[in-house]
């Protein structure tokens, strides 16, 4: 257990019309990018993670509910905040810009609408600290935060003015690793291993990356090495005396035909074919790290000049093999809880086993030999929740009903009576 027991405070704090309790201890919330569940199921089965199944053996394993699109930044500002991207106004990790027409990264604190859970716990008593794999994320989940929040991939870059926090990769004990690797996410436990035990942070959230998910699948082996390399580490915190909750903002699915090369749909061209010009496709899955998925996701945006023509491409994109669903606006908004004005004309959903995309110029997928893995769907939007302690009997139910991995937080600070 902690040497520091006495430092941590308890005082609850409210977020959004919810009240959050921390423990007296440690508290770490992990999210495993593109963590579908079979990649645990594979690795429990395998025997690569004894510690996480000694973890919910004492305490608890299920499914929940991710926000759609189930993209990084979508999920991961959810996360962070507690509420859907309705209220966060973060709709993908790219999208077209309304007040200036641009197409823009959604990567910057300016386009959160609301305060963050970890802002508000470094208002109220605790250490915290954000850690995440990509750069892309730290603006936006460290939002209001009075604590550290530093990127595995710019560790070394870190300084106390702008990140409360210096001489990372010293204190963690492993250099800046590559982003393209399992040693990403890796870093980002080990960091967080270091600052509960150096007492210098007791309300942790552990952002990882997807680079492995996109290029294995849960049973082959360099996929099972990762995952015992986090169970390792996951293990170490466990060691540290933190509650823990873990959940994913994203699953992952193979999108590719039976020759397995990617099953794209070029959404943008085909378009244009069948109704002429005027009409643009936003892909909200681009980010600056498009190696591993060539910008191709199971979810669209797409932009109409001419509104009146809007009922008959919606109908016919209903008819489009491997589109699964298509909202206009304003049922978009509604049925997908997204932010009417940072979306489309028509938001378009592929099936499990789809992507879309704009043109074949647009997207390059000469590092996709080995075919397609990817997410941003409906196919990628239930994720596992594991928590270190019994779930109440009002939190068994509650979890029994359609929990969200944004109410992870919730769940690992208010769910048990220990």
């Amino acid at each position: 257990m902690s040497s520091h027991q006495d430092s941590f405070s308890t005082e609850p704090f409210v977020v959004h019309g919810r009240t959050y309790c921390p423990p007296a201890q440690p508290l770490a919330v992990i999210c495993i990018d593109g963590c579908a569940d079979e990649y645990l199921s594979e690795s429990l089965l395998a025997g690569c993670m004894p510690q996480l199944e000694a973890i919910i053996r004492d305490g608890y394993r299920g499914l929940v509910r991710g926000a759609l699109p189930s993209f990084t930044n979508v999920n991961n500002s959810a996360i962070v905040t507690g509420v859907t991207p309705a209220v966060t106004g973060i709709s993908g990790n790219f999208f077209l810009e309304p007040e200036s027409g641009e197409e823009v990264m959604m990567n910057s604190s300016r386009f959160l609408r609301c305060e963050t859970l970890l802002g508000a716990a470094s208002q109220h008593g605790r250490k915290v600290a954000m850690v995440t794999a990509k750069e892309k994320l730290r603006d936006i989940l460290s939002s209001g935060l009075a604590g550290i929040a530093f990127s595995a991939e710019k560790a070394d870059q870190a300084v106390v003015e702008t990140h409360g926090i210096e001489n990372v990769p010293t204190l963690v004990g492993q250099p800046v690793p590559e982003i393209y690797s399992a040693d990403a996410s890796l870093f980002v436990l080990q960091a967080g291993v270091a600052l509960v035990q150096q007492a210098l942070a007791d309300f942790l959230y552990l952002s990882l990356t997807d680079y492995m998910q996109h290029k294995y699948a849960p049973h082959e082996q360099p996929s099972l090495d990762f995952y015992a390399g986090m169970d390792r580490e996951i293990g170490r915190l466990r060691d540290l005396g933190c509650v823990l909750g873990i959940t994913a903002d994203h699953g992952m699915n193979a999108k590719n035909s039976d020759d397995g090369s990617p099953q794209v749909i070029y959404l943008e061209t085909i378009l244009r074919e069948e109704f002429g010009d005027g009409i643009k496709v936003i892909c909200p899955i681009t980010d600056p790290y498009v190696v591993h998925h060539g910008a191709l996701g199971s979810l669209v945006m797409i932009h109409l000049d001419d509104l009146g023509r809007l009922p008959e491409i919606s109908q016919w994109l209903w008819n489009l093999p491997g589109v699964s669903e298509v909202y206009d606006r304003q049922r978009a908004a509604r049925k997908l809880e997204l932010p009417e004005d940072r979306i489309g004309d028509l938001t378009v959903l592929a099936g499990r086993n789809w992507v879309l995309g704009r043109t074949t110029q647009y997207h390059d997928l000469t590092n996709l030999q080995t075919g397609l893995r990817s997410h941003g769907g409906r196919y990628e939007e239930m994720v596992p929740m594991v928590l270190s302690r019994p779930l109440s009997t009002r939190y068994r139910q509650l979890a029994e009903g359609d929990p969200r991995n944004f109410d992870i937080f919730d769940f690992t600070c208010n769910g048990s009576d220990e």
